[in-house]
């Protein structure tokens, strides 16, 4: 019997000028699963534009060979200098072409955005994150010797998690009964609402300094 499509599938990936990371996630309702993580190797290729034409065509790849319904990518952290910026969001640029010639939708997200829909802190550090998807989605994995793959999932879950937000729905504008008029009506009454609920339901999932 086939397997039945999954709701949506999702390649996240965090470019990089030596290793660009990338993770699919499948969701089925509220239980994303983990398909693939891994990462694009470049530190063998010599120069620059080497490594842009590796990225493109590792990425045009790993679409073809997944088919996801969305790409999500992270931008270029901006407290970096001009010239890692400028490499960065080159390494961004081709990836995102990649995607974009095979029809899928592209989106982005800031380094603190992904780390903060992870783990509940904006600084956290490549291993909590790590260690966070471990337990957020089930995957039985040591930490691999590159987080650059974690990082790449992290960015598949942050946006699983901005598409699914209950805010989202809010503004989005559901009918009168559905889970955003409830979401409002609580908000009126002064409750917690969004992530501190969020929180105060699942108590394990934030990891705490």
């Amino acid at each position: 019997m086939a397997q039945a499509k999954p709701a949506k599938r999702i390649i996240g990936i965090d470019p990089g000028t030596n290793y660009t990371g990338y993770g699919i996630i499948d969701t089925h309702g509220r239980s994303p699963r983990c398909v693939v993580m891994g990462y694009i190797e470049l530190v063998k290729f010599p120069g620059p534009y080497e490594k842009l034409r590796h990225i493109y065509k590792r990425v045009d790849a790993l679409i073809r060979e997944f088919n996801p319904d969305e790409a999500a990518f992270e931008s270029p952290f901006f407290g970096e200098n001009v010239q890692s910026m400028l490499k960065l969001g080159r390494a961004q640029g081709v990836a995102m072409a990649a995607a974009l010639n095979n029809g899928v939708p592209v989106f982005e997200y800031a380094p603190r955005r992904i780390k903060q829909a992870i783990t509940g802190q904006g600084a956290a550090s490549k291993e909590q994150v790590a260690g966070m998807l471990k337990n957020l989605l089930k995957v039985d994995y040591s930490l691999p010797d590159k987080l650059d793959a974690t990082d790449g999932l992290a960015v598949a879950l942050c946006h699983y998690y901005e598409i699914s937000s209950p805010i989202k729905s809010l503004m989005a504008g559901e009918d009168a009964t559905g889970p955003a008029s409830r979401l409002q009506a609580e908000m009126g009454k002064g409750k917690k609402t969004s992530w501190e609920q969020f929180v105060a339901r699942n108590p394990g999932r934030e990891i705490k300094k």
